[in-house]
């Protein structure tokens, strides 16, 4: 992640590089500038004024330069920045919902800014610390040309600030990981809370809650200091160092200009290169910036590390009916078999309900059906034509689905309706409006189809209406509905009904139901159990089994007699579940 954002950004990378290097150069110069204009003026010398212009230039360029690797800097950071979350949000978003959703919203969200944030300024941290290098090399390097003497006493000391800049760089690397992981969970909790805020205010337990959220903060605590007692040591280390080692060199020079092997000048720029030759212990800072960024990248290249559901670029046939076959499909997750070796097969055009209780594995096969999920091992075939060989766009042109909890996107209520692989046209979606039973309120907002999507206050009924006007709308030769009707009222559910029947595009619908009433009015029902496949027949033939009875049947309820076609749950034994 970190090469790629240094190659997306290399160019600015490389001016920076050069800039700081030039800068180096310019404090190099400044020493051997400034000793020799010295020299000059003590010795009365005609040249004394071009050197002290010289002087000026020298500072001038240090300046200027440093102001362009400000700036420069700062343009390659955001840059790179915004190229790890690209990245990051591309590896989310072609990963399955399966995958990318076991990751808490908050800890994408840290990965995303913060992480990603950090990440970005690796590039110019790394060219920084390379060309902050070049000053303490060369320091000494012009320590050796003026008096080798001095030179060897700074040397002497130079292993023991390696030494503090190692244990810095190793005590850094393991607290700042840690911080930023309970950094992530902080914000996870977070964002979980005012997710539930009705709830957590209906049931009085803000100041739990707020306990609950904030319980990783001693560990953040903790981390923290840790990070900064590394830092600090390594900085009180090099303070009483590069003080030892300048006094050192000084004192060297000292002896020397009194038996006279150096001049006055020369002592003068043996002080500042002592300085400079020291300053290996303030690139500790940017070495720590580079750890923290490097932590940071590994938190972001984890959504870019997901795997990805690849598409082939194959079609499905023309006109084909929606003919829907499993053959052999297992799913498993985190150790629990979810599907079973599943058999199954749907005739184009038929509705289709799956029945079973909870945890028996409705929604994957929902998820693996049009292909929101890939099998762990199996085969999908949709008329003949595996899944996973369909290009992108014409498997969400022929696969709809229409969930539970629906999320809308699009700036109005009419967008929202037309969004999708292709966008419907205003027509269509009015009548999948209509069809859904969501037309009469929508008509009633303040600007109808054209209200705003954030301006509209919208029951749960109603946002899942939209859903499935969304859904009937862009209905291919597959509709999938998850418990897409869970929170319509009985008339609106079997107007829905109906519109599926009579008004939605003939193809095939596969229901997750938990209602009597959907299973009443399939063509068949596909039985689940416990991830296996217990029968697909219609629903007045398997009535007859008192195990399928209970599916339906509410605690201390009895089951009755095969309740008649189109009747509701109300009239058949048992509510719905």
């Amino acid at each position: 992640m970190l090469r790629g954002a240094a190659r997306h950004s290399a160019g600015r990378t490389a001016a920076v590089l050069v800039c700081s290097a030039a800068s180096a150069g310019a404090a190099l110069a400044a020493p051997a500038v400034v000793g020799r204009t010295l020299d000059l003026y003590l010795s009365r010398s005609a040249g004394a004024g071009t050197w002290l212009v010289l002087c000026a230039l020298v500072v001038t360029a240090e300046v200027v330069l440093d102001a362009l690797v400000a700036l420069i800097g700062g343009v390659t950071s955001a840059r790179s920045t915004a190229w790890l979350r690209m990245r990051a949000v591309r590896g989310l978003l072609a990963s399955s919902p399966d995958h990318g959703g076991r990751l808490a919203p908050g800890d994408v969200a840290t990965r995303l800014s913060a992480n990603a944030t950090e990440a970005g300024t690796a590039p110019v941290s790394a060219a920084a610390l390379a060309a902050s290098l070049l000053a303490p090399a060369g320091a000494l390097v012009a320590l050796l040309l003026i008096d080798v003497w001095t030179a060897l006493v700074f040397l002497a000391g130079l292993p023991a600030l390696v030494l503090v800049v190692r244990a810095f760089a190793r005590g850094s690397s393991d607290s700042v990981a840690r911080y930023q992981r309970v950094q992530s969970e902080i914000a996870s909790r977070l964002v979980e809370a005012l997710g539930g805020a009705r709830t957590i205010a209906a049931a009085g337990t803000v100041g739990r809650e707020r306990a609950r959220v904030l319980a990783p903060l001693p560990e953040l605590g903790v981390q923290g200091r840790r990070m900064w007692r590394v830092h600090g040591r390594a900085v009180a280390h090099s303070g009483v160092l590069m003080p030892l080692l300048t006094t050192g060199v000084l004192a060297a020079g000292g002896v020397r200009l009194a038996s006279g092997a150096i001049s006055v000048g020369e002592l003068l720029a043996v002080s500042r290169y002592a300085a400079l030759a020291a300053g290996v212990g303030a690139g500790a800072g940017l070495l720590g910036a580079l750890i923290r960024s490097g932590a940071a990248a590994r938190r972001t290249a984890g959504l870019v590390a997901l795997p990805a559901l690849v598409h082939g670029t194959g079609s499905l046939p023309p006109g084909g009916p929606g003919a829907l076959t499993l053959r052999g499909v297992r799913v498993v997750r985190e150790g629990r078999l979810l599907l079973h070796d599943v058999d199954l097969d749907l005739p184009g055009g038929v509705t289709a309900a799956v029945v079973g209780r909870s945890g028996a594995g409705k929604s994957t096969l929902a998820a693996v059906a049009g292909r929101l999920l890939d099998p762990d091992a199996g085969r999908v075939l949709l008329d003949g034509v595996r899944l996973e060989s369909v290009a992108r766009t014409e498997l969400r042109r022929e696969v709809g689905y229409a969930f539970e909890r629906p999320v809308l996107f699009g700036d109005t209520i009419g967008e929202a309706l037309a969004w999708g692989a292709e966008r419907a046209p205003a027509d269509r979606t009015r009548a999948a409006a209509g069809a859904a039973g969501a037309d009469t309120f929508v008509r009633l907002l303040p600007r109808g189809y054209d209200t705003p999507r954030a301006g509209a206050p919208l029951s749960g009924g109603e946002l899942q209406r939209l859903g499935l006007a969304r859904a009937f709308a862009h209905a291919g030769r597959l509709l999938i509905l998850d418990d897409a009707t869970s929170s319509l009222d009985t008339v609106t559910e079997r107007q829905v009904e109906r519109a599926l029947a009579q008004d939605v595009r003939a193809s095939t619908k596969l229901i997750v139901a938990h209602r009597l009433s959907s299973a009443v009015r399939a063509d068949l029902v596909v039985w689940l159990e416990e991830g296996r496949l217990r029968a697909v027949a219609p629903h007045a033939e398997l009535w007859r089994s008192p195990a399928y009875r209970a599916v339906f049947a509410a605690p201390g309820r009895d089951t009755g007699p095969v309740p008649p076609a189109g009747a509701s749950e109300e009239t058949g034994a048992g509510g719905g579940a």
